[in-house]
């Protein structure tokens, strides 16, 4: 799916949920959002993967029936989430009466910087280009929660993953 489609669906959406529903985007889907031109297959939601909340269930049904991918992704068991990281999400729009967000650029980019692939790498370098992030401010965050590692089911690789990064953001 690209930008538009992504839009549409959640146009579809926006019509069948609740008024002042809300859905805060991660992954490629979000990125889409914010410009990037790569498709993606999925639309990724902050939320409980194993008991989402009525909305949630909404949702999920919503896009069974649109023949499309949707999931929650509890993002906040995955990695330590950067301080601030609830003032950082970016308003999207009103789509009916679901409004839209995209999560923290930040906390999006930990958790791709954490599963290294290259559609990680290249969402990483869109996001620092298009200034969502600031590389240097980024890698204090990855310095900042490697403490917190054992918490999360962490890379032990994600030293060399951001070294990639900074050899992609020179070329």
């Amino acid at each position: 799916m690209d930008h538009a489609e992504i839009q549409s669906v959640l146009r579809a959406m926006g019509e069948r949920v609740p008024p002042a529903s809300q859905l805060v985007l991660v992954g490629g889907s979000a990125l889409a959002l914010l410009g990037s031109p790569r498709l993606t297959i999925d639309i990724d939601f902050i939320g409980d993967d194993i008991h989402p909340n009525p909305l949630h269930q909404t949702i999920l049904q919503i896009a069974r029936e649109l023949k499309i991918y949707a999931e929650p992704v509890p993002i906040d068991r995955f990695v330590p989430l950067p301080k601030g990281s609830e003032k950082r999400s970016i308003h999207i729009g009103q789509f009916g009466n679901l409004e839209i967000f995209v999560a923290d650029p930040y906390s999006i980019a930990l958790s791709k910087l954490d599963r290294g692939a290259d559609t990680d790498y290249d969402d990483l370098v869109f996001l620092a280009q298009n200034h969502y992030i600031d590389a240097h401010e980024f890698e204090r965050m990855v310095l900042e929660a490697l403490p917190l590692a054992n918490k999360y089911d962490f890379n032990p690789d994600i030293l060399e993953h951001l070294q990639e990064l900074k050899n992609r953001l020179k070329s």
